[in-house]
């Protein structure tokens, strides 16, 4: 009897041991994890700035005199702490499209929704973490139409020892597609409220902030990413525009998708995206072609009866080792891509097919909750002296 409760006692023992070295281990690896998270701090001045585009030069509203606006760079876990202050002369908040707001609403941005207008003058600061997210997101203005000038990549790498998916690629390329206005944005805005018509289309479509080599004054400045024969380059692809579907493609070169709007997809080759305003697409391309220079290019998605930007956004894929043009000395011209027509709605409904978890996903088919929402007025005041009120709420902003 008493052998029997010893060794009952010495496994009551063991057993605790166990659990102790658990959760040690545990602790440690959650302690392991948070220590290499990091906070990157970040000050965002929101101005005007002289900006030459289509041979004319705009006073346009930038972050920190750029535009586009600066690339965050961020791992999985990472925490932001952004201070926005603004230098302009209009009313602002900054969004950051597609991060997952745990418990932190009102670091999401949108104006007069989680929170009131940083004013002209004043400052704010943004705080929050990544949390199981990892690829292509992008940050971008969310008051009326400085979307237009104010935006920027934001990119999540894995965490440190976890891979890509795939092939680790040699260099990786933020590429934004954005919409110009040959004009103020906010007059174009403030003129389609006066008249009740749609805002007048943009002016040109532009790569990283340039419009390319199709457009008038713009040559000079077109985009060029210098590569490497035989290596992987990671394409992030973005469509920051404000209205526009767009196609794109690289000459002669076929792309891989492998992630959308920060989430990993099954890998698919193709010789062209179809990208929609706000979205983002990662593509593999192999510098595996005859070295010379080639066109990527972007134009308008459009099958609605409606007026559009119908222009040619171009930037030019550059092999290090392509011949120049010995009598002049220059590079010979780029070659351009084939891009299905404007109105190719099954060009577009061939490439969004294809889109596909990277595994097999099991949704439920018994539905066990029910959510009720309701949307109201909420009580928080925002004075704002440069724009009228939102009707019947007496500047307050809306909550849900």
């Amino acid at each position: 009897m008493a052998k029997k409760a010893m060794e009952t006692h010495n496994l009551t023992v063991k057993q605790s041991y166990y659990c102790l070295f658990l959760s040690i281990f545990v602790i440690i690896s959650f302690q392991a994890s948070f220590s290499e998270a990091e906070t990157h701090y970040h000050e965002f001045v929101i101005q005007a700035k002289p900006v030459k585009r289509l041979c004319r030069t705009h006073n346009t509203i930038t972050v920190n005199g750029l535009f586009p606006g600066p690339t965050l760079e961020v791992r999985d876990g990472d925490t932001l702490v952004i201070k926005a202050i603004n230098n302009a002369i209009y009313n602002v908040t900054l969004h950051w499209h597609g991060i997952r707001q745990m418990r932190n609403p009102w670091a999401d941005g949108p104006d007069r929704v989680t929170q009131c207008p940083i004013q002209p003058g004043r400052s704010y600061t943004y705080r929050y973490t990544i949390e199981n997210q990892e690829g292509t997101l992008w940050w971008h203005a969310h008051s009326r139409w400085l979307r237009a000038t104010v935006y920027g990549a934001l990119i999540i790498y894995p965490k440190l020892g976890s891979p890509y998916p795939f092939s680790m690629p040699r260099r990786e390329i933020p590429v934004l597609l954005g919409e110009w206005w040959d004009s103020n944005p906010m007059d174009v805005l403030r003129l389609a409220d006066f008249t009740g018509a749609a805002p007048n289309v943009s002016d040109a479509y532009t790569i990283n902030g340039q419009p390319g080599d199709l457009y008038r004054c713009s040559k000079q400045e077109t985009m060029r990413f210098p590569v490497d024969s035989g290596e992987t380059i990671l394409l992030r692809v973005i469509n920051s525009g404000m209205n526009q579907e767009l196609f794109f493609a690289v000459a002669n070169h076929r792309l891989t998708v492998v992630a959308v709007d920060a989430a990993y997809t099954k890998p698919f080759t193709t010789s062209f995206i179809m990208i929609a305003p706000g979205q983002t697409t990662d593509v593999l391309l192999s510098a595996d072609q005859t070295p010379a220079h080639y066109y990527m290019a972007a134009h308008a998605y459009n099958s609605a009866n409606a007026p559009f930007d119908n222009t040619t956004t171009t930037a030019i894929l550059e092999y290090k080792s392509a011949p120049c043009n010995a009598k002049k000395g220059k590079s010979s011209t780029p070659i351009f891509p084939q891009l299905p027509g404007f109105n190719d709605t099954n060009s577009a409904i061939a490439f969004t097919s294809r889109l596909r978890s990277p595994s097999k996903v099991k949704v439920p088919l018994q539905i066990d909750e029910n959510l009720f929402f309701t949307v109201g007025l909420g009580l928080i005041n925002c004075p704002n002296p440069n724009s009228p009120p939102l009707p019947g709420s007496k500047r307050n902003s809306f909550c849900s």
